[in-house]
Formats: C-alpha cells, sequence, structure tokens
C-alpha cells in the first residue's frame, strides 16, 4: 500500500482534514507523518480548540527502490512456505507414514538451515527488520512486519535445534534467543512510529503553521491507542522462556517438575501467538486492507497448522506408549 492511500484507511475525518488543510501534499505530509520518530510538544494559547500542538522533529532518508521490497517479499514467502512444508513432514512423521524416519538425524540437520529461525535465514530476517523503516515498496514491513515476526516466533517454538553436544546445542538455543529478542525490538522500532503517525491521522486537525503541525484534544501517545500489538511483548517473552527451559532440559535432563515447566511455558508460547496471529488478521480486515488480510491470514493458518502438528503428536506419543504397554499387562495377567 502507498502511503497515498494510508488516508483512505483511515476514516473520513482524517482524510478530509488532510485533503483541507495541504491539497495536494497529502502523500508526502502523510510519509513524512507515519515514518517520524520523534513528536514534540509546543506550548498553545489555544486551551479550547487546540490544548495539545504537536509538530514532527525528525526528518526521514526516504524509502528503499522497489527492488529491495520485491526480496523482502520473497524471504518472506520462503520462511512461511518452509514452516509450513516442515510442519507438514512433521506431522506425517508422526503418523508413521513417512520414510524419512529412518535418516530422522540427517532430515533434522538439513532441516535446521532451511527453517526461519534456523542460523542462516534468523540473520536475514533480522538485517531485514532492522532496516524496516525505509522498506515500503511491494513488502511495507510498517503494516506487514509483524507477520513476518509471527512466522519467526512460529518456527522457533515449532523446530527446536538439532546439535552436537550441549556446547554447540547451547549457543545455537541462545542465538535463537538473542534473535527473538533483537526482532521484536527491531519491528517495534519500525511499526511503532507508524501507529504512532496513524492515530495522529486519524483523531488530530492540522493547525496550518508547518506541514506536521497538528492539534490535538488529549496527548499522543507512542504506539497510539488504536493498536495494542507490539513487537517486544509477553507473547516475545513467552516464546524467550520456553527456549530457555528447552536449553536447561537438554542441559541438566528433563526430570519430571523441569519437563512439565517446559512444556507449560510452550503452551504458554503458542497460546499468545495463536492470540496475536488472530488480533492482527481481524485489525487488518476491519480496515478493509485486502492485501494485508491475505497476508495475516496466512500467517494465522501457519500458526494454528503448528498448533494442530504438536497436538497431533502429542497424541501419537500417548497411542504409542498405550501400546506399549498392553502387552506386557496382557503377559502379567496370564501369569
Amino acid at each position: 500500500m502507498s502511503y497515498d492511500q494510508v488516508l483512505s484507511v483511515l476514516g473520513g475525518g482524517g482524510k478530509a482534514a488532510a485533503a483541507s488543510a495541504w491539497s495536494g501534499h497529502g502523500s508526502n505530509i502523510t510519509r513524512q507523518i507515519v515514518k517520524c520518530t520523534r513528536w514534540q510538544l509546543e506550548e498553545t494559547t489555544d486551551l479550547i480548540t487546540c490544548p495539545y500542538h504537536y509538530y514532527c522533529d525528525s526528518s526521514y532518508p526516504g524509502d528503499y527502490s522497489a527492488a529491495v521490497g520485491a526480496l523482502v517479499a520473497v524471504l518472506a514467502l520462503y520462511c512461511l512456505l518452509s514452516a509450513a512444508a516442515f510442519t507438514v513432514v512433521e506431522i506425517v512423521r508422526a503418523g508413521g507414514g513417512s520414510p524419512a524416519t529412518a535418516g530422522g538425524g540427517v532430515w533434522r540437520i538439513k532441516r535446521k538451515y532451511l527453517v526461519p529461525s534456523g542460523p542462516f535465514l534468523m540473520p536475514l530476517v533480522l538485517l531485514v527488520l532492522a532496516k524496516g523503516q525505509r522498506i515500503n515498496a511491494v513488502f511495507p514491513l510498517a503494516r506487514l512486519g509483524p507477520a513476518l515476526l509471527l512466522t519467526l516466533q512460529a518456527s522457533a517454538l515449532a523446530f527446536r535445534n538439532e546439535a552436537d553436544g550441549d556446547v554447540r546445542y547451547a549457543v545455537l538455543e541462545a542465538s535463537t534467543v538473542s534473535g527473538i529478542l533483537h526482532a521484536s525490538l527491531y519491528l517495534d522500532a519500525v511499526v511503532l512510529p507508524y501507529y504512532t503517525g496513524t492515530d495522529a491521522l486519524r483523531w488530530s486537525r492540522f493547525s496550518g503553521k508547518c506541514a506536521t503541525c497538528l492539534c490535538r484534544m488529549e496527548p499522543l501517545v507512542v504506539g497510539g491507542r488504536t493498536v495494542l500489538y507490539r513487537g517486544l511483548s509477553k507473547t516475545a517473552l513467552a516464546i524467550i522462556f520456553a527456549l530457555c527451559s528447552r536449553m536447561v532440559c537438554r542441559i541438566y535432563g528433563e526430570e519430571r517438575l523441569s519437563a512439565w515447566t517446559r512444556s507449560a511455558l510452550e503452551v504458554a508460547g503458542w497460546l499468545f501467538v495463536s492470540c496475536d496471529a488472530v488480533y492482527l488478521a481481524g485489525w487488518v480486515i476491519a480496515e478493509g486492507a485486502m492485501a494485508s488480510a491475505v497476508v495475516y491470514g496466512l500467517v494465522a493458518g501457519l500458526v494454528f497448522l503448528c498448533v494442530f502438528g504438536k497436538v497431533y503428536r502429542f497424541l501419537a506419543l500417548v497411542e504409542n506408549r498405550q501400546v506399549q504397554w498392553k502387552p506386557s499387562l496382557t503377559c502379567h495377567n496370564v501369569v
């Protein structure tokens, strides 16, 4: 979505105010507002109609070319498809219908380099999110960045790191934890100015003193009041705790208490990721942005596919244990 179309999804009031105050300059002013990283509050004598007067006190260097956005779109699509493909493979293997079970170790090693949370793709995702404020063509990170982070979070929860030796495993798991933390911070640096700017356009009016001078009836909040999603949130913390518990269980052994704790943290992580996916999909549908709705719908489908795979594997494990116990009980009764 281009910046001259952003006003069309903000409601009639913001669009009319922008059009009436700055006719012919809406696109440039909108870009400057939604990319503003520092808002300055000025003193005002009009306490009735303009009790809070703000203007943007930062400059925007400009957008990257459309080719960069196309590469980011390809990367995001690959991350989504690879995570979905390996989830389907795990479901098939849990059902015993895949010949790849004999080479499970080799398959897991190859998977490590192909999933979004692996040591190869995660640095690329971090690079994209770090430069995401200037990526606005084809795959605008300000609007679609949360979808990329949700894909990374789902991949980290769904696919465990596999490595020979506890030291190498600890390094991989620690790098995944660090990657999730940095990705959340990078995403907030991209989306919070956008949410703040859209909120400013929706609930403010232009004062006319400068291009970005806005009059508001209430203070401007970082991140706005319209969208509740944040990159560094309970979801990111739950995933980080779940990954740390995996590392502890792998190094020190999975006792009954530690195994239950790890499982509870992973369930909490999946619950938060699922809630974020549903919330974001509902938000973009309510805005009427159909292209974004398709992207978030696919990500929500990936999340629920991963959840289904986890539940299916758990049920298959329980069934296998019951089958193993039945012969021993029968022999005991005969004796």
